[in-house]
């Protein structure tokens, strides 16, 4: 009897290191074809960094000596073993070509604007899809089910930038109700400034989301034990809100997870789209200045966050199901 305790917890123990080493199994791999691709297809792109900084007037002698000094004439192999080097000993991916600044420095002063959006994205989102979702799903085949599966398929079809210059027309321009291109300090001002760029990114995002809830209430409204929930005269709200919505979010949260990657290019387009000075406009500014560091570890800090958001909804999804704690 006294073991008995024992032995539950090193079995426990046991069960979290494998599946922290299943998780490091999958996550490493992914990390490092990340690594690997960032490097390599960024240099597959025409154009000089050399000749981006000091133009396309330089004399030879300049460039051929910018290039010597950054390190772009070392072999291609070479070059790769200091970046991977520099990513494992800095944590970051060195020093931009145009400032001179670490690169790490550069992107965790943009990553608060850019994490707002996403943050309030993701909650927006949610807030447009629940309601519409469970509107459907208790009126199927009725007028509002038809309404808001046709509203999914519209939104599907519109560019995330041309939703942002659709909200900058009516809601900043015409109606005046909401800055563009800044963004306040005071209290309040920084989720004011944001909802217009966070709630374009959850129109984008919503259809899907409507579209696989609606999908799941549907088929949890009908399944059996609803009907004996209902038989026991337990009251419609108590079901929806502690049953019925469980046992529906689950394929939600993984299709949530799965479009992580969306969520975070659509913030970086829409950033530009409302001159956002987040981690999106440094991107851009990166990019057209062939600035690799700043480049790649912008594409490492995406890479990392749509791997934390993955392994975290695959958390979230074992507290919701105990079948899967179960599995793993």
């Amino acid at each position: 009897m006294r073991g008995w305790p024992r032995s539950s917890a090193l079995s426990t123990v046991l069960r979290a290191l494998r599946a922290t080493g299943l998780l490091l199994a999958r996550v490493v791999p992914v990390m490092v074809g990340v690594v690997v691709a960032v490097f390599f297809l960024l240099r597959l792109v025409p154009g000089d960094p050399a000749v981006m900084i000091l133009g396309e007037r330089a004399d030879p002698a300049s460039i051929a000596k910018l290039r010597g000094e950054l390190g772009l004439d070392d072999p291609l192999w070479q070059q790769f073993a200091a970046f991977a080097t520099r990513i494992v000993t800095h944590f970051d991916t060195g020093d931009s070509l145009v400032t001179g600044d670490s690169t790490r420095d550069m992107i965790f002063a943009k990553a608060p604007i850019s994490l707002g959006i996403v943050v309030f994205a993701v909650l927006l989102a949610v807030a447009i899809a629940l309601p519409l979702a469970l509107a459907a799903a208790r009126g199927k085949d009725g007028w509002v089910d038809h309404v808001v599966r046709v509203l999914p398929t519209i939104g599907m079809g519109m560019p995330l930038f041309w939703i942002g210059l659709l909200l900058i027309i009516v809601f900043a321009v015409q109606l005046g109700w909401f800055p563009v291109g800044d963004i306040g300090t005071g209290p309040g001002e920084p989720v004011y400034s944001l909802f217009l760029p966070a709630l374009s990114v959850a129109l984008g995002m919503s259809p899907p989301l409507i579209r696989s809830l609606r999908t799941q209430l549907i088929e949890v409204l009908g399944a059996d034990f609803v009907t004996t929930l209902r038989a026991a005269r337990i009251p419609e709200r108590r079901i929806v809100l502690g049953h019925v919505l469980r046992g529906a979010a689950l394929p939600t949260l993984t299709l949530l997870s799965v479009n992580t990657a969306y969520l975070i290019g659509g913030t970086l387009v829409v950033e530009k789209v409302f001159a956002i000075n987040g981690i999106g406009t440094l991107l851009f500014i990166s990019i057209s200045n062939r600035d690799f560091p700043v480049v790649q570890g912008i594409a490492l800090t995406c890479a990392v966050a749509v791997v934390l958001v993955t392994t975290l909804a695959g958390v979230l999804s074992a507290l919701l199901d105990p079948r899967l704690r179960v599995a793993r």
